[in-house]
């Protein structure tokens, strides 16, 4: 590739000639058709491919992501770049070899210019030295910097995860971003959503969450700081419209996350460090996270974490604190059975010595699994149970009160007609008349608006309405 250093283009950076192309430089995330960035006529005449960037760019000016669509006719042959596009040119060399393997690789990429120089707002402090330098010292600027792999976050984090991410997962195409994305010193990588601060890595990055939802065929990608998402009511257990249960609340797609996982992460995290105090902090950050949780593995894992934070409190030793804990997990199998269905070994004989606990031993079943399975059923079905009799009540309350607002609106529209009608009566007595029927009217809807406020008592359930208002205005009998 060849720099012309002559001029500029509207505060781009200097334009590139490759194969006798005009290289045009683009914006973050632009896409097009055709030359100089995507074949033209190949391999028949009036196949047009097209092509877009991301949003991270080179130290050399070029974007470092880019992809390649291969024109509608040919999508079809080969699936793999359907959906997000050919991400590399090993992709698009085997995509062609696969679809057209008598094809010349190398005519092919002499047809266009694979790579896409950026616009000059868009690139890196680093990129601008190495165009500011004379020719002879550009060498000297790539190996000064440390990323000179090409690498570069906008915020300057040289741990950010998108210096490594193309290299662990090629395939996986960031979700096009106008909002947060946009701003100069915002990285999705390591910036959080909700405060743009970075994110901290240490212990394997238990502070944060990172939304891996797929959107379109894209991956979100933002990461947000779990206290920022607690403290703005986007994680752990939250009501209202939202509506989460130990779940993360994406704000850039509006994905939930599951966050049980992520916190069986941070008790193993636990497990490996020494420092009681850091333990803590990670500690009760899962306690906020599952607090208030009705999801069973959630409340079992809370309970696990909330007495590892006695214990810590009280002074036990850390291999005392998680050996416990690995207890827990085998507890029923010890003592319910040794593999034949009978009781444990002899270490039990306290329990075995007092026959009450003997007997409340007996009484559960061996199969602690299969009992498990049990409740959880029961749960299931007092829950269906329970959404279909608040259906039923939605439905009762639904039938009454559009019907009442029926019988408003033809009252309003009974008295609109006779107060129309006023002015035509001449006599006397037949003026007196309406106006006593319109007056009469006017109490008659009074009431009915009187009745229709009682009746929307039941917005705060059925079970704390008063019992004369369900039998009054629903029909429903409800025993003391």
């Amino acid at each position: 590739m060849e720099i012309d250093d002559t001029k500029e283009n509207n505060g781009s950076t200097p334009r590139r000639r490759e194969n006798s192309l005009h290289l045009s430089p683009v914006l973050p995330e632009a896409s097009g058709f055709g030359l100089p960035y995507a074949p033209v006529d190949w391999p028949k005449k009036g196949d047009i491919w097209a092509w877009k960037v991301g949003r991270r760019v080179a130290i050399t000016g070029h974007f470092l992501d880019r992809y390649l669509y291969p024109p509608k006719r040919l999508q079809k042959l080969v699936d793999s770049g359907r959906k997000r596009g050919l991400a590399s040119k090993l992709s698009v060399e085997r995509y062609v070899k696969l679809a057209f393997p008598d094809a010349d690789i190398n005519a092919f990429f002499a047809s266009f210019s694979w790579k896409i120089p950026a616009m000059k707002h868009s690139l890196t402090n680093v990129a601008r030295a190495f165009f500011a330098a004379p020719p002879d010292e550009r060498a000297e600027v790539l190996v000064s910097d440390p990323q000179s792999d090409g690498l570069a976050c906008k915020a300057g984090n040289k741990k950010c995860n998108s210096l490594f991410a193309e290299a662990e997962c090629p395939s996986l195409v960031p979700l096009p971003c106008d909002l947060c994305c946009n701003e100069p010193r915002f990285c999705r990588d390591c910036c959080c959503i909700l405060c743009s601060k970075t994110i901290d890595l240490k212990h394997g990055g238990y502070s944060y969450i990172k939304c891996e939802a797929m959107v379109n065929g894209y991956i979100c990608g933002h990461v947000a700081h779990l206290n920022c998402a607690l403290r703005s009511y986007m994680a752990g257990t939250v009501g209202g419209s939202i509506g989460l249960d130990a779940e993360y609340y994406c704000r850039r797609c509006d994905t939930k996350t599951f966050l049980v996982p992520h916190v069986t992460t941070l008790l193993k995290t636990c497990e490996s460090i020494d420092s009681r105090d850091e333990i803590e902090k990670i500690l009760n950050i899962a306690v906020c996270i599952l607090r208030g949780s009705q999801k069973s593995n959630a409340k079992g894992l809370l309970n696990r974490i909330e007495s590892a934070i006695k214990e810590l409190k009280c002074g036990t030793s850390l291999e005392d604190i998680w050996k416990v804990k690995e207890t827990d997990t085998v507890m029923s199998t010890d003592i319910f059975h040794n593999g034949n269905g009978e009781l444990g070994p002899t270490n039990h004989q306290d329990l075995v010595d007092d026959k009450s606990c003997l007997e409340a031993v007996l009484s559960v079943s061996s199969d602690y699994r299969s009992e498990y399975l049990k409740i959880e059923c029961e749960i299931d079905q007092v829950l269906q149970s329970l959404r279909k009799a608040q259906e039923s009540e939605y439905k009762i309350a639904e039938e009454q009160l559009c019907s009442q607002k029926v019988y408003l609106r033809h009252l309003y529209q009974q008295l609109e007609k006779e107060r129309s009608e006023l002015p035509d009566r001449s006599s006397g007595n037949e003026a007196d008349a309406s106006l006593n029927a319109v007056l009469s009217r006017v109490n008659q809807i009074k009431y009915e608006v009187m009745r229709l406020k009682e009746m929307e008592e039941v917005a705060n359930g059925f079970g704390r309405t008063p019992k004369g208002v369900l039998k009054e205005y629903f029909g429903l009998e409800i025993e003391d």
